[in-house]
């Protein structure tokens, strides 16, 4: 028996609001929003490892970091919330963080334990969406912690690439920046550990309706 994914609400909506209804249009203003994003991970890595142009570098990854709730809004604003945007907005966001990850462990910007860390998490999720897929459901719903631990985690990126490239500003772009990834390395890891909890619910939930069936 096929099964949809499963829907929940948002924690931040309230009761009685109504959400935009998901539609199946491709050629909308946030998806487009969302292409030329996953356009900036490639020219970025490129900036970064071949040209080492680190200014031009840390334009495009604060652009892609800064820009990462637009096409969300505008989603929601103008009513074009779509199943391909619901995907492409997280996918551009984790295509970043490891492009990211890659780009700065290869120039020494962050140690390989930062980058590890986060790689694990992301196979923890993995795992987890390959177990609801197992039993016909869908990726849960994005939470506001992991929005926020990726938005954490775009705004230190281009910050700690500052401290890399210029010396005179590594002292207090270097503490920023880590303080912001370190946070947000943390949050990554509590979203991360709430979407396992959702999704061993699901699987609980589908063991025991077919149990008593």
């Amino acid at each position: 028996m096929s099964r949809r994914p499963a829907r929940s609400e948002h924690p931040e909506a309230g009761a009685g609001t109504s959400a935009p209804a998901v539609g199946d249009r491709v050629l909308t203003l946030p998806n487009l929003i969302s292409f030329v994003r996953l356009l900036g991970v490639p020219l970025f890595l490129y900036l970064l490892l071949v040209a080492h142009a680190d200014v031009a570098a840390i334009v495009v990854l604060a652009v892609g970091g800064t820009t990462d709730w637009v096409d969300g809004w505008v989603a929601r604003r103008m009513r074009q919330v779509s199943r391909l945007g619901e995907l492409l907005d997280p996918a551009a966001d984790r295509l970043y963080i490891l492009a990211t990850l890659v780009g700065f462990t290869a120039r020494d910007v962050v140690p390989w334990e930062f980058t590890a860390a986060l790689l694990a998490r992301e196979l923890l999720l993995l795992g987890s969406l390959a177990v609801l897929r197992r039993f016909g459901y869908g990726p849960p719903p994005v939470h506001y912690v992991g929005k926020t631990a990726t938005f954490l985690l775009l705004a230190a990126f281009p910050v700690l690439l500052l401290a890399a490239a210029v010396p005179d500003a590594a002292a207090v772009a270097g503490a920023i920046g880590w303080g912001l990834a370190w946070w947000g390395l943390v949050l990554y890891w509590v979203a991360g550990a709430m979407y396992v909890v959702q999704a061993s619910r699901l699987v609980r939930a589908v063991r025991a309706g077919g149990a008593s069936a």
